[in-house]
This record gives C-alpha cells, sequence and structure tokens, in this order.
C-alpha cells in the first residue's frame, strides 16, 4: 500500500479448490495451539475471538484449519449505499481437533451456515464468526464451510477499508484488516488459499476481480460475472470492481494478458499512462525475473482513497493520481512501478506476520527509486542520504523496519509510516553496500523464487541473504532491522542521522494523516512524515 503524499520522496535533496499438503500449512505456536486446543474442545465455554499470534494484529486468522480455496458470490443491488447478498464457501483442511470454528467476520448479517452441508449454530465474538457444527471436525480431514450473508459498504467513522464506493460502484481496500469486512475469512496473510469470484450485477455494470474471467452469464436484467485466480492469494488483497467501467487490454512481455479497469468516460484521459505498463513490466522482469502471475493491469477509481493498492493481479489505483497536475510524470510513474513491483513482493511472495511488512513496503520502495533514478535522472544514493537522515526519528515514531509498533486505537492501518517504506528500503541498501551490487541482485531473484506463492519471514530473508552472499550478516541484520538506531553506513561513514529530538524545517502546513506519499494537492512538498497508508 502507498500513502499519498510521499513527502521524502519527492523533496529535492542536494507494496478451484486446491489441497495443500501437510508440510505446507500454516504453523501455530506451540503455546498458542495449546490455548486454542483447550478453548475449542471445551464445548460447553462461551465463543471467543482467537487469533494466530501476530504482534500487530492479534485477533487476524484463526487456528485449527487451513484454507485451501474460497468461493465468494455477490449480488449488487444497483447501488452503492445498500447491501449486497453473498454466500461464501471455504474449502479448508483441520489441522486440529475442533468443535467450534472461528472465521474473522464483522459488518454484515449472517443469515445460515452450512458446515459439510448439514445445519451449524453460529455466534458472534468481538470481530469473529464462531461456528459450531453439528459433528466435531478431526484434525487431518477436508471441510467445507457455507456461509450466507450480506455485505455492506457503508460504514461509520471507525471502520477503515473494506469496499470502497466509488462514483459508479464499489472496489475493495482491505489491506491490512479489512477483507472480513466484506466476507467471512481468515484474514491473515499467513493463509493464503485459491479464489473464485461470482458477482452479480445489473445489465450495464461491468465486474473485474483477480485473476482471468472464466465465464459471463446474462440472464434477464442481470449479469453473472465469473472470475478464479491461477496462483494463492492471501484475502488482504483479494479485489472486486463493480462499475460502468471499460476494459482495455493490451499484451506484455512474453505474451502476458494485460487489462485496466478505468471509468468510461476516463478512457482518453488515462490511456497515454495505462500504455506504460508493459515496459514497466520488462523493465521488472529485467530485474529480477519473470512476472509471477497470469495477468496484470490498474483499477482506476473514481474515488479520493488516501492510497494505492497492491490488489493482486489488478492494482487499485485513484483516478487523481493520474489527471491532476500536481504530480509530476516522473512520480506518477515510480508509483505505477511501486505497485508493479509489489506483484513480486507482498503478492506472490507475502509476508508471514504483520511485522514482516517491511520485505513488501522496503522492496516496492527499492523499485519505485531505483526506476526513478533510471528513467527520471533521480539519483538513489541521494534518496537513500535524505532517508539517512531521517532515520532515526522514524525509528523513534513508528519502531525499526522489522518490529514496527503496533497501530494507535482507531488507526489500524496505522502500521504504514516511513519506517517500513523508505526506512526499509534503506536496510536494503546497507545490505548492497555490505555485500555487494551483484550478490546483492542475486539474492532478489533468489528471493521472488524460492518464496512464490509461498509466505516469507525476516528470518527467512536474512538466511537467504547469508547463502547466497556467504557472509555471515545475522549481527549486521539485526542492527539495521532491530536496532533503535540507524547503524553506520557501509562505505558512507560521512552520512548523519537526524537527532529524532529535533523537528526538522518545515515549509507550508503540515501534511495531513494519511496523505504521506504524493504531493498535497495545492503543490507544496510538505516534509510530514507518512502517518496512514500510502501506495502499497
Amino acid at each position: 500500500m502507498l500513502l499519498i503524499p510521499r513527502i521524502e520522496a519527492l523533496r529535492p535533496v542536494p507494496g478451484a479448490p486446491r489441497p495443500r499438503p501437510r508440510s505446507a500449512r500454516r504453523r501455530v505456536p506451540a503455546l498458542l495451539a495449546l490455548a486454542v486446543s483447550t478453548c475449542l474442545l471445551a464445548a460447553s465455554a462461551p465463543a471467543t475471538p482467537l487469533g494466530v499470534g501476530d504482534r500487530l494484529y492479534p485477533h487476524l486468522g484463526n487456528p485449527g484449519y487451513d484454507v485451501a480455496a474460497y468461493d465468494l458470490s455477490f449480488t449488487y443491488p444497483g447501488t452503492n449505499t445498500k447491501h449486497l447478498q453473498a454466500v461464501t464457501r471455504i474449502d479448508a483442511w483441520t489441522t486440529a481437533d475442533l468443535d467450534r470454528i472461528n472465521l474473522d467476520f464483522a459488518h454484515g448479517q449472517v443469515e445460515s451456515v452450512e458446515v459439510d452441508g448439514s445445519p451449524a449454530k453460529f455466534s458472534t465474538a468481538g470481530e469473529d464468526l464462531v461456528i459450531t457444527p453439528e459433528t466435531p471436525l478431526s484434525e487431518g480431514n477436508w471441510t467445507r464451510i457455507t456461509v450466507r450473508h450480506t455485505s455492506d459498504p457503508e460504514y461509520g467513522e471507525k471502520r477503515e477499508g473494506g469496499w470502497v464506493r466509488t462514483a459508479d460502484g464499489l472496489a475493495m481496500a482491505n489491506q491490512a484488516d479489512a477483507a472480513h469486512v466484506v466476507f467471512p475469512c481468515n484474514d491473515h496473510p499467513s493463509d493464503k488459499a485459491m479464489f473464485t469470484f461470482r458477482v452479480t450485477a445489473p445489465n450495464g455494470y461491468t465486474v473485474v476481480a483477480n485473476g482471468q474471467r472464466a465465464d459471463t452469464n446474462r440472464a434477464g436484467k442481470a449479469t453473472t460475472w465469473t472470475y478464479r485466480t491461477a496462483h494463492p492469494m492471501a484475502t488482504e488483497i483479494a479485489q472486486v470492481s463493480i462499475g460502468r467501467s471499460k476494459v482495455l487490454t493490451r499484451t506484455g512481455p512474453h505474451g502476458l494478458p494485460v487489462r485496466d479497469v478505468v471509468p468510461t468516460g476516463q478512457r482518453e484521459k488515462l490511456e497515454p499512462w495505462l500504455k506504460k505498463t508493459p515496459e514497466q513490466i520488462s523493465w521488472m522482469e529485467s530485474k529480477i525475473g519473470e512476472y509471477p502471475f497470469e495477468t496484470y493491469g490498474l483499477l482506476v477509481a473514481d474515488a479520493s482513497t488516501g492510497f494505492e493498492l497492491e490488489t493482486q493481479t489488478l492494482s487499485l489505483f485513484e483516478r487523481g493520481l493520474f489527471t491532476e497536475p500536481a504530480f509530476p510524470k516522473w512520480y506518477v510513474e515510480s508509483i505505477m512501478v511501486h505497485e508493479l513491483a509489489h506483484q513480486w513482493f507482498g503478492d506472490s511472495v507475502s509476508p508471514r506476520t504483520w511485522s514482516d511488512l517491511w520485505l513488501s513496503e522496503g522492496h516496492a520502495t527499492w523499485y519505485e527509486a531505483l526506476y526513478a533514478a533510471e528513467k527520471a535522472d533521480r539519483p538513489l544514493e541521494a534518496r537513500m542520504k535524505a532517508a539517512y537522515a531521517a532515520s532515526d526519528r522514524w525509528r523513534a515514531a513508528g519502531g525499526p523496519p522489522a518490529s514496527p509498533k503496533a497501530p494507535e486505537p482507531g488507526k489500524k492501518n496505522g502500521i504504514f509510516r516511513p519506517n517500513v517504506y523508505d526506512g526499509a528500503a534503506l536496510v536494503l541498501y546497507a545490505l548492497r553496500q555490505e555485500i555487494g551490487a551483484p550478490a546483492f541482485e542475486r539474492l532478489q531473484r533468489a528471493w521472488v523464487s524460492r518464496y512464490q506463492d509461498r509466505t516469507a519471514s525476516t528470518s527467512d530473508f536474512v538466511a537467504l541473504a547469508e547463502e547466497v552472499s556467504g557472509r555471515h550478516l545475522h549481527g549486521f541484520m539485526q542492527s539495521w532491522l532491530y536496532g533503535e538506531k540507524t547503524p553506520p553506513m557501509p562505505g558512507r561513514p560521512e552520512w548523519k542521522a537526524t537527532d529524532p529530538g529535533k523537528q526538522p524545517a518545515t515549509t507550508g502546513k503540515p501534511a495531513k494523516a494519511g496523505t504521506a506519499g504524493k504531493p498535497v494537492k495545492s503543490g507544496k512538498t510538505d516534509k510530514a512524515d507518512k502517518t496512514g497508508k500510502t501506495a502499497e
């Protein structure tokens, strides 16, 4: 996710059901597994929200099963102010004996639940839907859960993410913890799954979702659109677009299908930007290898979100990024590359926990900056030097890159701070300085190849860096990833970090929270930190 505006970057300087083998299942820490087992086996105990032990989002995800596939059906009523009727089918392996099944779900009315075709009792606990099947489930079994429910695009002020209401329909923005606002799920990136989307909308609307279209069936006054993914996906990067849109198609490298979804009236204005995508894919492939999915494209939404988002195979962008004159050409193109880079870093290779977010955002920022350096003469070293100067301040405000501070109450997307963007890209720059550019480039290619379609952690990255470079890097990476202070930059002893206690000089008004990433719309470049999401 990339929040707008990214001021530090802009300032001139001198991110069908398929069984899985048991070895690929999500591992739950032993103490948590014991606690969960005790809770789930106590049939008489009250329903309680669970989680997989994520440090930043402790109630996200649920233990005891591993989702293989989601089949999501939505019926759009023709207005984005009313709820959608929905059916969510989940195919999963059980990884423990279960008397109850917890799903993450909030902000919808559950009408009925079935487990393996039989009606099941259900209740809510926090933001969990707690299901009690007629017959307890044994470990190692295949099960299907069917939930009939509503999906509501209207929220109060305290809810972030989920459905985004556009000028002509809906889109999704589920990162980091809002997929379960839209549909029942195991809402944690550690449990990736295949997806099928079936969306029924009145004739005249166009529906596009992750993956490729499998079927379009018109019946009377409505059309049902079916899409399927060819690769597993985390819930937080699911996407469904419903609107009076135009789908533009073109061909990318080695025949890759590229399709963009745009407001019908904006086609000509957006085309100069959209036609750049095939060349950008080729540029990324020259750096790290072949694009990892079956298709790509941009979903340009007529909405104001304050961020761009790397939804898998169909990145979400605000229309204003391309149409407002405040944004320089080089900047817009680099943000396009940021979201494209996320298809490798964050989508194909997903963070195992939310503390591993730096692996996604840091790499996306790295390639964003590298593209700007190569294509627009925005020197990478100058940007990294500026990031080094600010790094201690970012660490003090948001925590070290690999140990970000928890979001503040009411700001669940508050983990998207500068420390996981340019602060994390600075870690990659330091690593390249330490092991040399050739080893660093081999590491990047090996990372996206070894962990394609999987999840990976910070320790996995450090271990692979040691393997590829032939160096002992644990101490070096520990200080860069977890230190309260920024370590000396290899080869750049003259670089200095600013004292966190001293506020940098500012020009103009401070940027609003959640807008760090783009230049402010007045054209001024404020120097406030990113405090919300930016392009992911």
